[in-house]
């Protein structure tokens, strides 16, 4: 099978990382925004599940990364875990960062975004939004990532409204209620499903 750079522009990825190459080029200097995944259903997807901002692994990939849940870290195997305990497949959904490029302090510290960057990255949750025509349903994993979505429903002019179920964040730093967690993700994955 041909790598995941070589499949950028299949055909239910392509305008989704036309979106990419725009988002690594808007703002100033180069940033870093990952791919769409092309194993997962792109723009033909039902479910978009949203993360807050790439992780630190992804961003050290650089040109070549992207929002998978095939990156080397614990956030996707949890992830992908929760996604197949549910019965879900990899066409079934998109998996997005509410802000799509890392996010530093003046010291040059990773972040956590904050409302001026939730609206900063809302013109491109809306453009993947309205790049979906089948999306059913969003989840979110993280307060955050349920917060840009709100946002979005009640800030933007003609917002595309589905239902949204929110889980945990599945990260490690999370893992104080990692059974419960765990389960709410695979709820939330489970009844996002038409």
């Amino acid at each position: 099978m041909p790598s995941k750079l070589a499949r950028l522009e299949e055909r239910h990825v392509a305008a989704l990382n036309g979106l990419v190459r725009q988002l690594r080029t808007t703002g100033g200097s180069p940033r870093v925004v990952p791919w769409a995944d092309p194993d997962s259903g792109g723009v033909d997807a039902r479910v978009l599940v949203l993360f807050e901002s790439p992780a630190n692994l992804t961003v050290s990939a650089g040109a070549s990364a992207f929002s998978s849940e095939d990156n080397e870290n614990a956030t996707s195997r949890s992830f992908a875990a929760a996604r197949i305990e549910a019965g879900m497949t990899r066409r079934d959904y998109l998996r997005w960062n509410v802000v799509p490029w890392p996010l530093f302090d003046a010291a040059g510290v990773r972040r956590p975004p904050n409302a001026d960057d939730l609206d900063e990255a809302q013109p491109a949750l809306a453009a993947v939004i309205e790049l979906m025509p089948g999306l059913s349903s969003i989840v979110t994993f993280g307060a955050t990532a349920l917060t840009a979505v709100m946002r979005y429903y009640t800030l933007h002019d003609h917002p595309v409204i589905v239902p949204v179920l929110a889980a945990p964040h599945p990260s490690p730093a999370n893992g104080h209620r990692r059974g419960e967690n765990h389960v709410r993700a695979v709820n939330a994955l489970r009844r996002s499903l038409p």
